[in-house]
């Protein structure tokens, strides 16, 4: 399946559109970014292209009745164009996905308890979308994952016809972007670049040479974001974009195939712990990844391979000398030089409900946390995290 089609500038627009045919096009912005240049753009390259498009916001809340709204408002073949981050494209994903599939909505709403919905496959090889990114980090511009919430937590779903058809990518997009907002995302592209990598015990000599160069891109290119972000000065457009770049290529595929897709311990445990506490995703990820692979380092091969994590950040080291020695030291120094915030608050009570909801939604016999216990994931998240400030005697800070 051949990647989508990367724009990169709104002069593309018109000629992508004529290209598509589509029967119409409805606009679904995000509403930080609904009355910004990037958004006045696209509409003016929609307008060249002939088109008059629907205009719709992204709702607070884009579970399933959003997707169901959305939905019923398109025409056969109308053409999405979601502007936005991370939730405005999956709803436009979803949306597309359940327009052109109504069999597809009883995948979303089987009454299961698993996190994960894989889609058949043969039910085509994308949406009906044209991705405009605004955030960096999530790369699902490019991939073929959506995530909605669900029941009090999120559901992540998984199918080829969830990947947009065209991608428009402008520095413009995210210069409006906050710092700590950039830093994350940079650090969300390398979580999900590395993660699959270090938690499977599978040698792959051609998917982790990728991975590793993947890897020490997008060190490189954080880095000079941070370098910026940090000293309060503007960050380059061209690190902007090569992060997106970076980030989107992690979600390609290819650097995973033959990998195990269920080797996203940390990010199941992150995402209950982030919608149980009202977190953003990577504080939480921040706070449990260091912890993960300390597991894995001292040998417990259900959090992934000592052996590959210290490959992986031997060879990282080599591209990037500065990096500390030890992969954890190393990961807590580069979160700090990032200035990443990793401090999650979370009481005794609170901790036990987020351990047996990770077990419900993705063990217990379920693949992504195969072999640990609603009693390990508290002890993961007791290492994680901190105590809450009102629990601790007078006197004494967390």
């Amino acid at each position: 399946m051949a990647p989508a089609p990367v724009l990169d500038s709104y002069d593309q627009l018109p000629g992508l559109l004529r290209e598509l045919r589509p029967t119409g096009a409805t606009l679904l912005a995000d509403p930080a970014v609904n009355g910004l240049p990037v958004t006045r753009q696209v509409l003016d390259g929609i307008a060249r292209a002939g088109i008059t498009p629907t205009r719709a916001v992204t709702p607070a809340d884009g579970g399933l009745p959003a997707v169901e709204a959305l939905a019923a408002r398109l025409a056969p073949g109308e053409l999405i164009i979601g502007v936005g981050g991370g939730s405005t494209l999956d709803l436009a994903k979803l949306a597309a996905a359940v327009s052109s599939r109504p069999d597809l909505l009883p995948y979303l709403t089987a009454g299961q308890r698993s996190g994960l919905i894989a889609l058949p496959h043969g039910w085509g090889d994308h949406a009906h979308v044209l991705a405009v990114p605004t955030t960096l980090g999530t790369g699902t511009e490019a991939g073929p994952v959506a995530c909605f919430p669900y029941d009090g937590g999120k559901r992540l779903v998984m199918g080829a016809c969830l990947r947009p058809r065209a991608i428009l990518r402008t520095a413009e997009a995210t210069e409006t972007l906050p710092g700590p907002l950039l830093m994350d995302g940079a650090l969300e592209a390398l979580f999900r670049a590395v993660m699959p990598y270090s938690s499977d015990t599978l040698d792959l000599p051609e998917q982790d040479a990728a991975v590793e160069e993947l890897a020490a891109e997008l060190l490189a290119a954080g880095d000079e974001l941070a370098r910026h972000v940090t000293i309060g000065l503007p960050a380059p457009a061209s690190a902007r974009l090569r992060v997106a770049a970076l980030s989107a290529e992690s979600q390609l595929g290819h650097i995973n195939t033959g990998r195990s897709p269920y080797a996203v311990k940390t990010w199941a445990v992150a995402n209950e712990l982030s919608t149980a506490l009202g977190l953003a995703k990577m504080r939480a990820i921040a706070a449990v990844w260091p912890v993960v692979w300390q597991r894995a380092l001292d040998g417990d091969l259900r959090y992934g391979s000592a052996a590959r994590v210290h490959r992986l950040w031997t060879r990282l080291r080599h591209r990037h000398p500065w990096l500390a020695p030890d992969p954890v030291d190393g990961l807590h120094r580069l979160m700090h030089r990032w200035q990443i915030d990793r401090t999650v608050r979370l009481t005794p009570d609170l901790r036990r409900t987020v351990a047996l909801r990770s077990i419900r939604a993705w063990g217990a016999g379920l693949p992504t946390l195969t072999g640990l216990s609603a009693d390990d994931v508290a002890a993961l998240l007791a290492e994680a995290t901190r105590p809450h400030p009102e629990l601790l005697p007078a006197g004494v800070s967390a």
